[in-house]
């Protein structure tokens, strides 16, 4: 219940400071190319329900047929202020009324689409017993995942083999123990990462 209620005042408080942000990003996206504002994905939420994500378009309308999945830095469905948003995390702000919409938390494992769930063993599952989040702790360790799938001809693959059984172990850690306090922390961690502070080895 404290989780879900910080959801909502977060959201809520987030949506109303950032409104002129989200709508220059906006703007700026339908003067840089053709197609929606917003693109909608579906993805799997708590309890394996599906829901449309809102996320700012970074990419060509047509993408989804143009290619998978995952996306590398050097993909050429990316147009050019996609490149920047995607850069600066910009392109996940939209994500808030998910959040307040109950879809989603702040904090919790990213959402995943339909088919790399479909992969997922009897344990894997569990990651859908919360609700998934904008950040985690797997979301700052592959904060440059488009450069690490750059240069794969296949990224789908390339996710799969180098980034999802890192990210698939990070958030069953994160369903098994995680915490008020531990959300707080993975919140002023990922600030502290959008405004260009570099952690140590360790996370700190």
């Amino acid at each position: 219940m404290l989780k879900r209620l910080f959801d909502v005042a977060f959201s809520a408080v987030g949506l109303l400071i950032l409104w002129p942000v989200l709508a220059a990003v906006a703007l700026w996206i339908k003067v840089d190319s053709r197609g929606p504002v917003f693109y909608r994905g579906v993805r799997v939420g708590r309890f394996g329900r599906p829901f449309r994500i809102f996320k700012f378009r970074t990419m060509v309308a047509d993408a989804e047929a143009r290619g998978g999945t995952s996306t590398a830095s050097d993909d050429p469905r990316l147009t050019r202020c996609g490149e920047v948003l995607r850069r600066y995390k910009l392109d996940e702000l939209p994500q808030l009324v998910n959040v307040l919409l109950g879809h989603m938390s702040v904090v919790g494992p990213r959402p995943q689409v339909q088919w790399a769930v479909d992969l997922y063993d009897e344990e894997e599952r569990h990651l859908l017993d919360v609700r998934p989040g904008i950040t985690d702790e797997a979301s700052l360790r592959f904060r440059d995942e488009g450069e690490l799938l750059k240069g794969h001809e296949d990224s789908d693959r390339a996710y799969m083999e180098l980034i999802a059984p890192v990210k698939v172990r990070l958030g069953l850690a994160y369903v098994r123990s995680h915490s008020f306090l531990g959300d707080v922390r993975i919140i002023l961690r990922t600030l502290a990462a959008l405004v260009g502070f570099k952690e140590g080895p360790s996370g700190r």
